[in-house]
């Protein structure tokens, strides 16, 4: 029996990497002397990468922000988040036994994450589960980005696995509408950094911990199969 391929996102997913991406957006807006943004209001935004943080901290500033200023932050934000990409960062609980038993039943695993590619592949090296993949993508890996279904199904295949026989899992509304517009199931995850209470945007499944994780993918396993 072909198992589906499972296809991670990685922010508010896989890992809570919170800290180290709203402590680089301190940074910066340190540095350009604006006001810092609350973490509490950016958490929703951890996820949905570095311009959109900037571009909430400074409309928040009512500070003006041209387009070629935010590239050139942007570089800057990405140049300063490689340093301490790990730093504070972690894996949710239960998330690499999860990969381990869910690799040994014979899924293939990839992430599809709209950080760039060669800083999702870094910082999962960094957590030692890099491993487990069999493709990371990235926002910069194809011509589009999630939610449009190419960025996941061009992964799938990258992978190595069937477009039509697949599950994702994610953490907001991005990951849901991707599932969605590639016509798979998805399982979110209460404990991520949706800005929208994730039971609201009705994923097929809802887990709480990573150990309810290969339940819900045998569950869901059938209404992959063709």
């Amino acid at each position: 029996m072909i198992r589906p391929t499972l296809v991670f996102d990685l922010d508010g997913t896989l890992a809570h990497t919170a800290p180290d991406i709203l402590g680089t957006l301190d940074h910066i807006l340190a540095r350009e002397g604006l006001p810092l943004l609350p973490h509490e209001d950016a958490i929703g935004l951890a996820g949905a990468g570095a311009r959109a943080l900037l571009k909430r901290a400074f409309a928040v500033s009512n500070m003006p922000l041209p387009d070629a200023r935010l590239d050139s932050l942007f570089e800057d934000y990405l140049a300063h988040y490689e340093t301490r990409i790990a730093e504070r960062s972690h894996l949710f609980p239960g998330a690499e036994n999860a990969l381990e038993t869910l690799s040994a039943d014979g899924h293939i695993l990839a992430v599809c994450t709209n950080k760039t590619e060669r800083l999702a592949a870094v910082l999962l090296d960094k957590l030692n589960v890099a491993h487990h993949f069999k493709a990371i993508c990235g926002r910069d890996s194809f011509a589009f980005q999630k939610p449009d279904a190419r960025h996941l199904t061009e992964t799938i295949m990258k992978a190595g696995g069937l477009t039509h026989h697949a599950i994702t899992i994610g953490d907001t509304r991005t990951d849901i509408d991707t599932a969605r517009n590639a016509k798979l199931p998805v399982i979110g995850v209460r404990f991520g950094y949706s800005d929208t209470p994730i039971d609201a945007l009705a994923p097929d499944v809802l887990i709480d911990h990573f150990d309810e994780l290969r339940a819900a993918v045998t569950a869901l396993s059938q209404t992959t199969a063709r």
